[in-house]
């Protein structure tokens, strides 16, 4: 599902993007996840992060999803998928 989350600026998945640090799932269902964004200031960090949390409680099984925003460790290209870079020119 995380999959289908992009940042409006880049047309690739936040998950490919090495943006998503850990997801935790409790036995109850609730989620938690801890994500960063390429940049600190990003316009978009609500609506991404929004997006993340409806795209993973919509899952069957789900509760609530908490998404923590994150700045350690700093995000660096090095984090995307070989898809990734591929997409956007890196390799």
């Amino acid at each position: 599902m995380l999959k289908t989350v992009y940042d409006p600026e880049i047309p690739v998945n936040v998950y490919d993007l090495g943006l998503i640090y850990k997801i935790d799932v409790a036995d109850s269902g609730d989620v938690t996840i801890d994500m960063t964004l390429t940049a600190p200031n990003c316009p978009a960090a609500d609506f991404i992060m929004e997006d993340v949390r409806q795209k993973i409680e919509s899952i069957e099984g789900v509760g609530n999803a908490t998404v923590n925003l994150v700045f350690e460790p700093e995000w660096d290209k090095d984090m995307m998928t070989e898809e990734a870079k591929l997409e956007l020119g890196f390799l």
